[in-house]
C-alpha cells in the first residue's frame, strides 16, 4: 500500500501545526478530512501529547490513514463520517476539542484513481464522484447530468464551477442526453468542446468537473453545517483551521470567522445592541495564508490552497 506522500501530499503542513499549537493542551484534535493521514501524522509528531480524531467520509482514505498513523495507534481513533456530523458521530456532546482541521477538496489519490470519476484525464472514467464510494448509494455525477433540468445544471456550472458558458453547457448537456445518457467523462468533455468551439484547456475542464463533484457530495452544505458545529465543539482557546481550494468555500469560512470575531452582529438599523455583545473568539489569520513558491513547485496541486484559522474565546 502506498505511503502518505504517494497518497496525498499534505498542504501547508507547517502552518497547520503552527496554528493548532495555539490551542489548549487538553482534548483531541479532530482532523475532519484525514485523507491519507499526512496532516494527522505531522500533528502527532510535532505536537507532544496530542491525540487525533481521524475522520473521513471515504473508506479507502481511512484504510490508508490507519497504515500511515499506525506508529501513533494509541493516540488516534478513526471515524467514517462527513465532517459536518463527525462531532455527534464521535460522541462529542459539548466542548472537548483542542483543535479542528478541515482540508477541503479531494486527495491526489481520489483524483488519480479513474474508477472514482473525479478526473477528466481518462475519457473512459465513469462519471461517479461520490466521496463515500459506490457502496453507499447517493446520486452520481452522471445521474445529475441526466436528471436535472437545464436551469439547475446552469446553476451548478455557474456557482460551483464559475463557468462563464454555464447556460450554453447546460443546454448542450440536455440536448445530448436525449439520444445518449451521460456515463463517461469523454461525453462531458465532448459537450464542453462544442460549447467552447475548441478543445477546452485543463483549467476549463477542471472547473466543470469540480462543479459536479461539489453538487454530488453537497460539499457547500456540509461546510455550512460543519463550521458552527465544530466551533461549538472546541474547548475555550481551541483552534479551528480550514484549508479551502474554491472561492465559495473560502468566502464561507472568511465570513463565519469574521462574524464570530465581532462584538456585535445586530443589523445596522437596530440602535441598541441586543445580540451576544461580545466576540466568540478571535481571528488568527488577518489575511489568507497561501503556500510558498517552494511548496507550489514541489506540489503543484497546492497552488489554489487558502488557509484561515480562528480561536475560540477563553
Amino acid at each position: 500500500m502506498d505511503g502518505p506522500d504517494e497518497y496525498h501530499v499534505p498542504v501547508l503542513p507547517d502552518e497547520v501545526v503552527h496554528f493548532l499549537r495555539e490551542g489548549p493542551e487538553a482534548g483531541e484534535i479532530m482532523d475532519g478530512t484525514v485523507g491519507g493521514g499526512g496532516h494527522a501524522a505531522r500533528i502527532l509528531q510535532d505536537i507532544p501529547g496530542s491525540r487525533v480524531l481521524a475522520v473521513d467520509r471515504d473508506p479507502d482514505a481511512l484504510d490508508q490513514a490507519r497504515v500511515t498513523l499506525s506508529p501513533w495507534a494509541g493516540r488516534v481513533r478513526f471515524l467514517q463520517a462527513r465532517f459536518d456530523v463527525a462531532a455527534k458521530g464521535a460522541g462529542i456532546m459539548g466542548p472537548s476539542l483542542r483543535g479542528a482541521l478541515l482540508d477541503l477538496g479531494v486527495s491526489s489519490r481520489q483524483i488519480d484513481t479513474d474508477t472514482r470519476g473525479f478526473s477528466f484525464r481518462s475519457g473512459d472514467a465513469p462519471l461517479d464522484m461520490r466521496m463515500e464510494g459506490v457502496a453507499t448509494g447517493g446520486r452520481t455525477a452522471a445521474e445529475i447530468l441526466n436528471e436535472e433540468g437545464e436551469a439547475e445544471l446552469t446553476r451548478i456550472f455557474r456557482e460551483f464551477g464559475e463557468e462563464r458558458r454555464a447556460a450554453r453547457l447546460a443546454r448542450e448537456v440536455v440536448k445530448r442526453r436525449r439520444t445518449e445518457p451521460f456515463e463517461r467523462a469523454r461525453q462531458l468533455l465532448d459537450a464542453l468542446t462544442v460549447v467552447h468551439r475548441r478543445s477546452p484547456e485543463a483549467g476549463e475542464k477542471a472547473r466543470v468537473f469540480q462543479a459536479l463533484r461539489i453538487a454530488v457530495n453537497r460539499e457547500l452544505e456540509a461546510l455550512d453545517q460543519a463550521l458552527p458545529a465544530l466551533r461549538d465543539a472546541l474547548l475555550p482557546g481551541g483552534v479551528m483551521v480550514v484549508i479551502s481550494y474554491h472561492s465559495l468555500e473560502d468566502r464561507m469560512v472568511k465570513r463565519a470567522f469574521r462574524e464570530w470575531s465581532r462584538h456585535c452582529v445586530c443589523p445596522p438599523e437596530i440602535p441598541i445592541c441586543v445580540c451576544r455583545g461580545e466576540p466568540l473568539g478571535e481571528l488568527l489569520t488577518r489575511s489568507v495564508v497561501r503556500p510558498s513558491e517552494a511548496e507550489v513547485t514541489g506540489n503543484p496541486r497546492s497552488r489554489s490552497a487558502r488557509l484561515r484559522a480562528w480561536r475560540r474565546g477563553v
